[in-house]
This record gives C-alpha cells, sequence and structure tokens, in this order.
C-alpha cells in the first residue's frame, strides 16, 4: 500500500508512507471536531502523532481522497494485543465505509501478527458506533460507554459524604503508583471495565496504564492537584483513588476512580470524586467530563446523583482469538 490510489474513490496508504505536513489538515480538522464534540483540546495528541509520523514509528493508515489525506488510524501492539489509538475521517467524507476502510485494514494487519491474539479501542469519533456492523463480526464484543459532563456550578452544592469521616484522604504522589496499581487490580476483578481493558486484571497492568494516563495526553494532562486517595484510618493501607487530568485549560477530566471491594458502599467513592471536582473547581474549570460503561450501573447511579448528564455515548470494542 506504498503507492497513493487512483483518483476516484478514497484508498489506503501506508502512514510510514506520509510526512507530518500531509497530515496537517486532517489533524487541524480533527482538533476542531474534539473542541466541538467534547469540550477537549486534542492539540497535545495531535502533536503527539505528528511527533511519531516524523520518526516513521507510528504504524497504521492515511486516507487518500484525490490529493489529501481525508483520514487515518492507527495502532500500537502491546504484548499479546493490539490497540487501535485513533481514527478519524474528515466531516465531508466520514460515512461508515470510508471509516470501515480504515478499520479494517488496521485489524487485517494485527490479526496476521503472530504474537496478537485480541484487539482493544475506543473510538470516541466513529459514526454509528454503537449500530454499525464492524470487521471481523464474529469476533468482536460491543460495549456501550457514556460520556459524561458536570457543570462546575453544581460542584459547590455536593455536600460532605458519609465516607468523609470513616477514611482519611490525602493527595495523590508519585510514590503512590505501585500501591495504586495493586487496588486497580483488586477492585477491578471479576469488573465489566476488565473485560474492555485487560490492564485491569493483574497489578503489573494497572501499573502500565497508571504510566500512559500520567504520562501521555490520551486521557488530557494528568493533573496531581486534583487527584486524591484514601487511606485506611487503621492501617494506612491505600483503599481509593481518584485521578484527574485537563483536557483543556478550562475543563477538568475524571480519569480513573475506585475503590478497595472491602470498602464498597462505605461513601469513599463519593467523598472522592467530590474531592477532586471541588480541586478541579478552584482551580478555574468550568466543567469536569467522564466515562463509565453503561452496564455499570452503580456507578452510573453514583454520577447521576452528583449531578452528571450523559452528553455522548460511544462503543468500546474488543476482538477475541485473533
Amino acid at each position: 500500500m506504498a503507492a497513493l490510489p487512483e483518483r476516484g474513490a478514497p484508498g489506503l496508504v501506508d502512514l510510514h508512507n506520509i510526512t507530518a505536513g500531509q497530515l496537517d489538515g486532517i489533524l487541524e480538522e480533527e482538533i476542531i471536531v474534539w473542541r466541538e464534540r467534547m469540550n477537549w483540546d486534542f492539540r497535545p495528541s495531535a502533536e503527539l502523532v505528528r511527533r511519531f509520523v516524523r520518526m516513521h514509528s507510528l504504524s497504521g493508515f492515511a486516507l487518500i481522497a484525490g490529493d489529501r489525506v481525508a483520514g487515518y488510524s492507527y495502532f500500537v501492539c502491546e504484548e499479546n494485543k493490539g490497540l487501535i489509538g485513533d481514527l478519524f475521517v474528515t466531516r465531508s467524507l466520514a460515512t461508515i465505509e470510508n471509516e470501515h476502510l480504515l478499520l479494517g485494514a488496521t485489524l487485517e494487519i494485527l490479526a496476521g501478527t503472530p504474537f496478537v491474539h485480541r484487539v482493544e479501542c475506543q473510538l470516541m469519533m466513529l459514526t454509528s458506533s454503537l449500530q454499525r456492523i464492524l470487521p471481523l463480526p464474529h469476533q468482536v464484543t460491543i460495549h456501550k460507554r457514556k460520556f459524561m459532563t458536570l457543570d462546575a456550578a453544581g460542584i459547590a452544592a455536593l455536600g460532605p459524604g458519609k465516607g468523609a469521616g470513616r477514611v482519611r484522604f490525602e493527595m495523590w504522589t508519585e510514590g503512590c503508583q505501585d500501591d495504586a496499581s495493586r487496588l486497580i487490580a483488586r477492585a477491578y476483578s471479576g469488573h465489566i471495565d476488565a473485560q474492555i481493558n485487560d490492564q485491569y486484571r493483574t497489578p503489573a497492568g494497572a501499573r502500565r496504564f497508571l504510566g500512559n494516563i500520567i504520562q501521555y495526553p490520551g486521557c488530557g494532562s494528568f493533573f496531581a492537584p486534583a487527584s486524591v486517595i484514601a487511606l485506611d484510618p487503621r492501617g494506612g493501607g491505600l483503599i481509593g483513588v481518584c485521578l484527574s487530568s485537563l483536557v483543556s485549560p478550562e475543563v477538568g477530566h475524571i480519569t480513573q476512580v475506585c475503590v478497595d471491594p472491602s470498602v464498597r458502599g462505605a461513601g469513599a467513592g463519593y467523598e472522592l470524586l467530590r474531592q477532586s471536582l471541588l480541586a478541579l473547581a478552584r482551580h478555574g474549570c468550568g466543567a469536569v467530563s467522564l466515562t463509565v460503561t453503561a452496564a455499570n450501573t452503580a456507578a452510573v447511579d453514583l454520577y447521576d446523583r452528583m449531578g452528571f448528564h450523559t452528553t455522548r455515548e460511544f462503543g468500546a470494542y474488543v476482538w477475541e482469538g485473533l
């Protein structure tokens, strides 16, 4: 797929044969779309794409229409799975057929990679993401996810929860990562989200997950001043965590919230989230967002009670047995 396609129907070119300059137009449009649809500053992620393309180290495809790049997708491989990091097509050509072309080619490469047996992705901009027919339809599981937002004006009205006096809360520090990794593995044991992201299943995987959200801009820029931990007042062990990021200068995002199974129902999750929200509001955020799996009804109910509203639904896809 090295040569440019014939004029007419859009075709694919390997990303290794595309320059960062050729991607400028589609990346600038994607920045606008993320801002319009999700109030999210996509510029740091776009710059990361440009950097890896300049290094010829980003695997994926560009959709070519005429003489311009009209879309792209990229992927990475991690141990025995593939991760599709992004897929975006210009609005004038954002049809299921064109998106399917990119997605199918990406999956074909991953399915042909000897050590890859699983592919995960959450593609926020995919057209009709919950209704469409996907490539390799007999091997994919679709999980509905919700993008929820809260106006910061409602944060001050959130009173302390019952967990406020039962556990000790402190600010996140870098030294918490190992304990938090073990906590995440315990919290997500048998949980629906461990089916979506297999990093939740082990402390080592959770450690990689934490490293990704702290170091890379995919979930915004990690914001330690609004990231909170909960400690057992008896032994001091970590029993809860709420991590936050900034997805634009004026919008916060909750990247992770979980509590140890031994304290579920004690109000620690509510209080962790409330304290993170208060810190984001003090920083000047006018809104806060988060994502949640629709089947995680306990979490959805909590966010509803705290004033979050669903503004977008999208699919989390998992292909197994490739």
